[in-house]
């Protein structure tokens, strides 16, 4: 090891697999030792194996009585709607045309999209999320803005200029040409630079003809490494309206797939209203569900179908979406989580949604080995969680018998005051004030 080696004692959690599907997935350490160096894992085991190993001289952080976790992934948000989380539409579509289309108009200023930028990075950060995948706007500058702040933080972070030429307003429309055009010339300036990722951004078919598709699919094969991010299947007017605009494809899902936009790295936010075949097609490709509960409640667009996608391994994911989603926290969001799989019938244990919000998320982003656990070399992007944050997850986290029970409580009743420190490439990037 070397001199810069930083220490961090708390109880530990991570995962090497789903424990839905593999009871030996969760690593727990009631008394463990995480330990960096160059902002990278070199270690995670019980506190009394590693303190011999530690450079003499090595300061060890103590946070006993506080559980230590990789940062959590959040595989679909949008940045540019943070002002308008909240607000009350009858439904989807609806709430695009009253809420977001007007205040995505404003994001052809750099400087309002740096300012919005700003607040939402530290949003995340604030509520522990390390990695997002996130929508800009129709505007370079959007993007331009976003990947300079992100960059300049040092985060792990995905995101991409929306691809819109048609059913939206005239000041939000590009073309096929001129959306691919700026895509490419927005991939070569920020893709894999630093932690930067790009995702070709369609927002969703409707607003997008069958010609910017094609061409966002040409994308998608010229650069395989980059994203592919979009919506699917939400709302039940919105599968409608896209049966009505591509008569010809078998589901909502094939009118992507016809185009070339599945793949690993390909992120389809909601489907909600899937078939069988659909979700087999998912599992075949590697495409990812980003599934939204605070989102899908709060627009009333339905309940995600965990059942059937477990049954044909369909890789699924966690997501806020805000600002259709109503909080940027990840616990809040399992919460909703939760809740949407009981009235399906479905149990979702603490484990698999602690799971799902970190090398789920890795696994989702094909970044298994670089985010989402503490995994020896892993980067050191991780959160500090206090289960004695609020007076009633104190007197609740007394009385848990398990970490199935703690990690339910904290699933339940946490929130950003939860989020103690968070870190980035083994830097704290956000700590709680002792007064808030």
């Amino acid at each position: 090891m070397t001199s810069n080696v930083q220490a961090y004692r708390a109880s530990l959690l991570h995962f090497c697999n789903d424990p839905a599907f593999d009871e030996h997935a969760t690593l727990w350490h009631t008394d463990g030792l995480l330990v960096i160096a160059d902002g990278k894992v070199v270690a995670a085991d019980d506190y009394d194996k590693l303190l011999s190993t530690l450079p003499a001289g090595t300061t060890v952080h103590d946070w006993r009585g506080k559980i230590i976790t990789p940062g959590f992934i959040d595989t679909h948000v949008h940045y540019p709607q943070t002002d308008i989380i909240g607000s009350p539409a009858s439904g989807l579509l609806p709430w695009l045309n009253t809420y977001t289309f007007p205040t995505e108009g404003r994001f052809d200023d750099e400087a309002h999209a740096t300012e919005v930028a700003d607040f939402f990075l530290a949003e995340l950060l604030r509520n522990g999320t390390t990695t997002a995948a996130v929508y800009c706007t129709v505007h370079p500058q959007s993007v331009n803005a976003f990947f300079g702040r992100s960059h300049a933080l040092n985060l792990r972070m995905i995101a991409g200029k929306v691809m819109m030429d048609r059913n939206a307003p005239e000041f939000l429309l590009d073309t096929p040409e001129s959306s691919a055009r700026d895509s490419e010339t927005l991939i070569n300036r920020w893709h894999n630079k630093g932690r930067q990722h790009y995702a070709i951004t369609p927002r969703f078919a409707p607003t997008s003809s069958d010609a910017q598709l094609k061409l966002a699919g040409e994308l998608a094969s010229q650069y395989p490494d980059t994203y592919i991010q979009t919506h699917v299947a939400e709302n039940t007017d919105e599968v409608k309206w896209v049966k009505e605009l591509f008569p010809d494809s078998r589901s909502y899902l094939d009118v992507y797939d016809r185009c070339g936009l599945m793949r690993k790295r390909a992120l389809y936010a909601h489907c909600i209203w899937l078939d069988d075949g659909d979700r087999a097609r998912m599992a075949a490709t590697h495409s990812v569900a980003t599934v939204c509960p605070t989102s899908n409640l709060f627009l009333g667009s339905g309940l995600f179908d965990f059942a059937g996608a477990d049954k044909l391994h369909m890789p699924v994911s966690l997501a806020t979406d805000v600002g259709g989603g109503t909080s940027f926290s990840m616990l809040q969001t399992m919460n909703e989580l939760y809740k949407v799989g009981r009235m399906s019938g479905i149990h979702l244990a603490a484990q698999r949604m602690f799971y799902m919000a970190t090398l789920g998320g890795a696994r989702a982003l094909q970044l298994e080995g670089t985010i989402g656990s503490f995994a020896t070399g892993c980067e050191a992007d991780f959160i500090v969680l206090d289960p004695q944050s609020t007076p009633l997850l104190s007197r609740r986290s007394a009385t848990t018998n398990s970490l199935e029970e703690q990690l339910f409580a904290l699933a339940m009743l946490g929130d950003d005051r939860t989020i103690t420190a968070t870190y980035s490439a083994g830097i704290c990037v956000h700590q709680r004030s002792a007064w808030i």
